[in-house]
């Protein structure tokens, strides 16, 4: 009797063990897919950037060496999200430039609300596949944009084309590259903050080319 309560004790002992091990399994299991949703948005963004998937833009830090006589016409579109008070249009709807050839334009932005306000720009180009040759050298999109009551602002983007363009099979150089912007509300933060928060471009790249007090 002894020998069969001390069995059952044993397996009663073992089965616990094992449902520990499980319950930290699925601890560990749900923890890893919780850390993975948040590794998922820059990871897809990394894929973005360096795919071009979805007409996502590059980043480079100079123009390329090689410029090529060959135009390539690039439009501009700007957009505004639902909730945010900001009147936003390019300043040049069009330019042409040579491939390889480092190009510039702004985008004029003001504030119509009587609070400080802050935002920040999302981007693509049409066609998608032009994306992985479109390179941004300064671009107001790269960082959160402030905006004070009534403030009005020319925020500027220096361009170019990557020549390897030429190689893209799915591209005709005759067709025009439209970079489109929509700016965001960003809501993390409450007025006062926003009205204490300096009016500055961290980038140091001149996303700002000029700035001009509405009154």
């Amino acid at each position: 009797m002894n020998e069969t309560r001390q069995s059952a004790d044993e397996r009663i002992a073992e089965a616990r063990r094992k449902g520990r091990f499980v319950a930290a399994g699925c601890a560990a299991f749900a923890l890893g897919m919780v850390g993975a949703a948040y590794a998922s948005v820059p990871l897809y963004q990394l894929f973005c950037q360096v795919t071009g998937y979805g007409g996502t833009t590059q980043r480079a830090e100079a123009a390329p060496v090689e410029v090529v006589d060959i135009p390539v016409k690039i439009r501009f579109d700007g957009n505004v999200a639902k909730g945010l008070p900001w009147r936003f249009t390019p300043n040049d709807r069009e330019v042409t430039v040579k491939l390889g050839e480092v190009g510039q334009t702004s985008y004029h932005v003001t504030n119509l609300s009587d609070r400080p306000t802050k935002a920040q720009a999302l981007f693509n180009v049409t066609p998608d596949a032009a994306g992985l040759y479109f390179n941004k050298i300064a671009c107001f999109c790269f960082n959160e944009q402030l905006l004070q009551p009534g403030e009005t602002v020319d925020m500027g983007i220096t361009f170019f084309v990557d020549p390897d363009i030429r190689e893209a099979e799915e591209l005709k150089l005759d067709q025009a590259i439209t970079l489109s912007y929509t700016f965001f509300p960003m809501e993390d933060e409450t007025d006062e903050t926003l009205a204490k928060a300096p009016n500055t471009d961290e980038a140091g790249a001149g996303s700002k080319l000029e700035q001009k007090t509405s009154g």
